[in-house]
């Protein structure tokens, strides 16, 4: 059964909030009264989203969860059976009670990607999409198995993602501390000291002496920015659709990652065109299904407007060429697979040479963060040590002794 969070009031009037499993909202209220609670409003809980939850659903327990169901499906076991053994065997409290919820969604008549929908927090937008596409062409079992595929993928490319980039926010973070010190603490003094000596100060070291200056007054707004600055951009990329559409351009075009990125989702993106126009769905029902799993608005605007022109009789690879968006290696394709009749191999072959190129740069990408860090610290450094030492030599070079 789903688990509902309610918040109600007992026979004081005193106001009670907690969380309890039920069929549904009457259920729920019915299971109150028994209780001594009136209900005052209620909504289903969302499994794995709490932070710090002992239970929350990971990305292994879904790559655990489609391997099962897709070696069921393979063997011929309906979806609903399916599911039934994995909530039978399924260790974790939070992701037994999601399939719970699954289990009963299909019983009443949804399709099983609607009923994956109503946890999102837990199967996103891709992966809904793609069970979606798995209902239209019939072929289940192999859309499960590329989702396995798929996120094993992404586990490993986050990996090395995580250690490409631990070292250096590490080491960044220490170095950033350490600064903030000597520009708080150490700056003003020596500054102080170098302006008793007299002479000229050069411009540099003013701006030592500004920068120091700002940090001492704050201090407090340079730590909190970032924390402030990732909360707005999330909160404005989730409810203004323009910001969302500059934001999406902007990641496909950041260094270092833009282009790891647009290739991940142009991969995808291919991969299930392939699949969709393998299994006999005609062109423009397998764009306009496929679209929904490359999550970037810029991607998704530019498969529209190519969408529009194949059905005003456009080829394909001329209306994808026409966007401006794919790179020459996907039109290319997409003109061999016209030309032979073979689109569902060529396409594949994109995702193929997408792939290993995505875990060559991941695997490329350690030394190239760690380069500019070391570049930026020196930098940072030899600022100080020319702001400090610069002044100092120049008034004891006019000194005659």
């Amino acid at each position: 059964m789903p688990l509902y969070e309610y918040k109600a009031i007992d026979h004081d009037g005193k106001p009670v909030r907690g969380s309890l499993d039920a069929g549904n909202i009457p259920d729920l209220e019915i299971r109150l009264e028994k209780m001594g609670l009136d209900l005052v409003k209620a909504k289903p809980k969302q499994p794995g989203g709490e932070l710090f939850s002992r239970h929350k659903i990971t990305r292994r327990d879904l790559i655990n969860f489609s391997f099962h169901l897709q070696q069921l499906s393979k063997s011929g076991v309906p979806i609903l059976d399916g599911l039934k053994d994995l909530r039978d065997s399924e260790d974790n409290p939070a992701f037994r009670d999601v399939i719970a919820s699954l289990i009963e969604a299909v019983e009443t008549g949804s399709a099983f990607s609607e009923a994956l929908s109503l946890y999102p927090r837990v199967f996103d937008n891709v992966f809904v999409s793609l069970v979606k596409v798995g209902e239209r062409s019939g072929r289940m079992a192999q859309v499960l198995e590329d989702i396995t595929e798929n996120l094993k993928w992404q586990d490993e490319i986050i990996a090395k993602a995580k250690k490409a980039v631990t070292y250096p926010a590490v080491i960044g973070t220490l170095i950033f501390a350490v600064i903030m010190f000597l520009m708080i603490f150490v700056v003003p003094d020596i500054i102080s000291a170098i302006v008793s000596l007299g002479g000229e100060i050069p411009w540099y070291t003013q701006a030592l002496m500004a920068t120091s200056q700002f940090l001492q007054n704050y201090w407090y707004l340079v730590i909190a920015f970032p924390f402030v600055a990732a909360f707005l951009i999330r909160h404005f990329y989730r409810k203004n659709p323009g910001f969302r559409f500059r934001m999406d351009g902007l990641l496909l075009r950041m260094w270092p990652f833009g282009e790891v990125n647009e290739k991940i989702k142009v991969s995808r993106f291919t991969r299930y065109f392939a699949l969709m126009f393998a299994s006999g769905i005609t062109v423009l029902d397998s764009i306009k299904l496929s679209k929904t799993v490359v999550s970037n608005s810029v991607l998704e605007e530019g498969i529209d407007r190519a969408w529009k022109q194949i059905s005003e009789g456009a080829s394909i690879s001329e209306s994808f060429q026409n966007i401006g968006i794919f790179p020459p290696l996907v039109i290319r394709m997409l003109k061999v697979g016209e030309s032979t009749g073979r689109m569902d191999e060529s396409l594949e072959n994109v995702s193929y040479f997408f792939e290993r190129d995505i875990n060559d740069r991941m695997d490329k990408m350690e030394p190239v963060l760690q380069t500019g860090l070391l570049v930026v610290i020196g930098g940072i450094v030899l600022w100080l040590i020319v702001a400090v030492f610069g002044p100092m030599y120049d008034t004891i070079s006019t000194i005659n002794f």
